[in-house]
This record gives C-alpha cells, sequence and structure tokens, in this order.
C-alpha cells in the first residue's frame, strides 16, 4: 500500500460533534468561559480552547470559529457534548447567548494530504487555525501530522474526496500531538499537561474563567512537573489507561490521552500521547496499564515542548 495514496481524502468524523453559539454576546460569553480569547478572533481564524473546571481541570476541549460576528461553531468529542452543552446552558443567565447541539445539520470531517489540497486549491488555509469557506463548507486548517497537511471540514453533505477510515484519522490526530478530551479524560489534565499552552489554546493575557487561577499559577510559578508526550507500542493503547514507570511500579505515573492504531502500512501495534511525569524520563522504561505491560517507545512530536522541572 503507498502511504502517499492512503493519506489522502475525507474521513467522517462520526465521534465527534459541534455546539453552535448565536447572538450578540456569544463571543463574549464564550471568552469568559473557556481557555482562549474568543472575543478577537476573526472570520478567517480558528482556536484551540480548553473549558476548565473551577479546580483548572478540562471538562472539554474544542476548536472554535466564527461562521458571522453573532454566530460561533465548537467541534468536540460527541461523547463529552450533551454534557458539555448542558453546563455551558448553566452559566448563560443574562447574556444574549442560544447554545444548541449543531450535529443534526452540520457534518464533520477530516480531510487530508494531497487530495483535500487539490480539493481546496487556492481556498486552502496557510497555516494552522487558519479558515476559509470553499464549496458550502467551514474549512479549518489543522496542524500538519506525519508530514502531511489536515484540514477539518464543517459541511452539510461530504466532500467529493476518497473516502478515509476513521482510525487512519485518529492515527494522524495522535501523531499531531494535539489532545482531544474524550470521556475517559475528563477531569484529569490542567491544560499545559497536555501542551496547550504551545498550540495557542491558552491565552494568559485575557480575562477570567473558569479555573483560571490555577492555570495561570502552574504557568508563572514553573509548577508544572507533567507533560504529554508521543509513544510507540507493541499494543493498543486507550484514553484513559494508565502508564508504569519500571523504577517507581506501586503508584502509575501517566495516563493515555489519545491513542490509534498503525495504519495497515506499517508494524503491529499503536500511537499514544501519553501525560505523565517529567521525572519518569530520566532512566528506566514506561510500560501500558502494568509494570509488566507493553514498552511505550517515545516517538518525536512535530513541536518542541520543554521538559525541565
Amino acid at each position: 500500500m503507498n502511504p502517499d495514496l492512503a493519506l489522502a481524502g475525507a474521513a467522517a468524523l462520526a465521534d465527534c460533534g459541534a455546539i453552535r453559539a448565536c447572538g450578540a454576546d456569544a463571543a463574549s460569553f464564550l471568552h469568559g468561559q473557556l481557555t482562549s480569547d474568543i472575543t478577537s478572533l476573526g472570520l478567517s481564524q480558528a482556536r484551540l480552547a480548553g473549558y476548565c473546571s473551577p479546580k483548572g481541570r478540562l471538562l472539554a476541549s474544542f476548536v472554535v470559529w466564527k461562521m458571522s460576528e453573532t454566530e460561533l461553531m465548537l467541534a468536540c468529542g460527541a461523547d463529552m457534548l450533551p454534557a458539555t452543552l448542558k453546563r455551558l446552558q448553566m452559566f448563560v443567565l443574562r447574556a444574549k447567548c442560544q447554545l444548541s447541539d449543531a450535529s443534526p445539520e452540520v457534518q464533520l470531517y477530516g480531510l487530508v494530504g494531497t487530495a483535500a489540497d487539490t480539493w481546496l486549491g487556492n481556498a486552502a488555509p496557510s497555516h494552522a487555525w487558519g479558515k476559509a469557506e470553499h464549496a458550502g463548507c467551514s474549512v479549518i486548517r489543522l496542524p500538519d501530522a506525519a508530514g502531511k497537511s489536515r484540514y477539518l471540514c464543517a459541511s452539510e453533505s461530504a466532500p467529493p474526496l476518497p473516502m478515509l477510515s476513521l482510525d487512519l484519522w485518529h492515527w494522524l490526530e495522535v501523531r499531531s500531538g494535539v489532545a482531544r478530551i474524550q470521556h475517559a479524560t475528563t477531569e484529569q489534565f490542567v491544560p499545559q499537561m497536555l501542551n496547550y499552552e504551545l498550540l495557542g489554546g491558552v491565552d494568559f493575557g485575557k480575562g477570567c474563567y473558569p479555573g483560571q487561577e490555577v492555570v495561570a499559577r502552574s504557568h508563572y510559578r514553573g509548577t508544572l512537573k507533567r507533560r504529554s508526550l508521543l509513544f510507540e507500542l507493541d499494543g493498543l493503547a486507550a484514553a484513559g489507561q494508565e502508564v508504569f514507570h519500571s523504577e517507581d511500579p506501586a503508584q502509575p505515573a501517566g495516563q493515555v490521552v489519545n491513542a490509534a492504531p498503525h495504519p495497515p502500512w506499517m508494524q503491529a501495534g499503536g500511537v499514544a500521547l501519553v501525560e505523565l511525569k517529567l521525572a519518569a524520563l530520566s532512566s528506566g522504561s514506561l510500560h501500558l496499564a502494568s509494570p509488566s505491560g507493553p514498552e511505550l517507545r517515545r516517538i518525536d512530536l512535530p513541536y518542541a515542548v520543554p521538559l525541565e522541572r
């Protein structure tokens, strides 16, 4: 199988959904709830954003973009959408903002590689988190993975591209190092543990939002002792599984954030984005699920991560 041909097309993101925020106060309301600056978001931009508990732990994660000055879309995991929507609605109060599940009308697709580049042509955003409209679709450029361009496409119908498997999209998603909160990992991580501030997912200059004090303290006091890094393994991992260090087997050293199997043209096994103690990197080995589980072999992320403790 030719990887270049296999990594070119569109995947229907059946495990993702979208929340619509409408109204004169929609942007300012979301600005006060999420980790990113939403009020300055332009119509040709998108943002990675987290939604935190008062303790600074991520309840959900989003890709956010504007459809117009009074309408925004928030893409997230389908397993997270109902509870997240309900919680956000609790805090609207007097704000002129209506929140709803847009999933029945808006289908999400992941576009990959040369097939996507060719279809988008000059409309393709040139950099990550850029947004454009093309053939009735909203298209957001995501960070590249495995040397391939990636886009999030919101449309009423499938784009005219070869269809790819969801597993293949998940593999690229993990390889990109952009973490997505799933049901198994909700309220487990401060945003910086998932490298969100390195990816534009946290704005330390904006106003208050739930958990902002905890997030800011971790940043300015230099107390962060955990990060997310990329690994491959001979077995298959799943979000929420614990990771153990050979020199401290009595307690977990980390947790799987996202994972996916390798594509068919690679060896058996898969990849995993793992949040772990930085101290566990100095020596020994890391293992999935138990001290005797499959060994995790670190591979490079597509961006630099500061590892000083």
